[in-house]
């Protein structure tokens, strides 16, 4: 975390789910308003999300997004014509290790890669829920071996978010250097490769921008935000997010059901 709150924001980064979309995953006419008002005033806008790039068209779409975003929490950073600008994917090992630990637990497990989501539970935790949010059908396997070498990210999903903070916990140490778990949302914990992360998205694409980090701004609601609130010139939490993850920004604003993006780019980000 950092106070550069006097400097000028010339990029935003926003989290999607929690963040800019309401909890029935539709966007509002406030958020979407806010976000013209950016591009009005020159300032770049685009999305980082734990979804998978596919999942994510809508969103770019609805907000006139014409530059790269983020999908995989960093994993994938995808070009305007939807090409792969940045991919990285889990190692093997760690793949394996994840796997192997969250078999022993009573948690939902997902598999994303070959642009495919893979399930062997079709009736798990927050199946539905995923469905709903991603706008696609799971593919069910008997086994994830065929895909190990080429993951994109692995989601333990449980109702029992006492039991997620555990996982979290234990599984870091034992992919430590090879991978990172953090959960995007109290029930979901995310595994993706080292180097995807939303902090390391937020660089690559100021660089690519010309933009110095001094003068980035992120909001999520998250703890696989925080990397990108560390990073940002400027970090925006939604009042909703765990007190962890609030903590962890210069600012906290509404919550997602009070439009507190909008609220954000009233207050923080644009021109006085």
């Amino acid at each position: 975390m950092s106070d550069n709150s006097k400097h000028e924001v010339r990029f935003l980064l926003s989290d999607v789910d929690g963040t800019l979309l309401r909890p029935d995953h539709s966007l509002s006419q406030a958020n979407m308003d806010a976000v013209a008002r950016l591009r009005v005033a020159g300032i770049l806008f685009t999305i980082a999300s734990s979804r998978p790039p596919r999942a994510m068209r809508q969103q770019v779409k609805a907000l006139g997004i014409d530059l790269p975003y983020v999908g995989f929490n960093g994993g994938n950073i995808i070009n305007p014509d939807g090409s792969l600008m940045e991919a990285y994917r889990i190692a093997e090992p760690a793949a394996r290790t994840c796997i192997d630990l969250f078999t022993q637990h009573p948690v939902a497990l997902w598999v994303f890669a070959d642009d495919q989501w893979f399930l062997m539970d079709p009736d798990g935790d927050y199946v539905e829920h995923e469905r709903n949010t991603l706008g696609y059908e799971p593919v069910r396997v008997e086994s994830f071996e065929p895909y190990m070498d080429r993951v994109d990210k692995i989601v333990a999903a449980s109702k029992d978010f006492d039991l997620l903070i555990r996982l979290e916990s234990e599984l870091n140490p034992l992919i430590d250097g090879l991978a990172l778990a953090a959960r995007s949302q109290r029930y979901y914990l995310d595994v993706t490769a080292l180097d995807a992360n939303k902090g390391k998205a937020l660089l690559t694409l100021a660089e690519r921008f010309g933009i110095d980090r001094s003068h980035t701004a992120a909001i999520g609601d998250g703890g696989n935000d925080v990397a990108m609130f560390h990073q940002a010139g400027l970090s925006i939490a939604m009042g909703q997010g765990e007190e962890s993850v609030r903590r962890e920004a210069d600012h906290v604003t509404g919550t997602n059901l009070e439009d507190g993006v909008a609220t954000a780019i009233e207050r923080y980000i644009l021109p006085r």
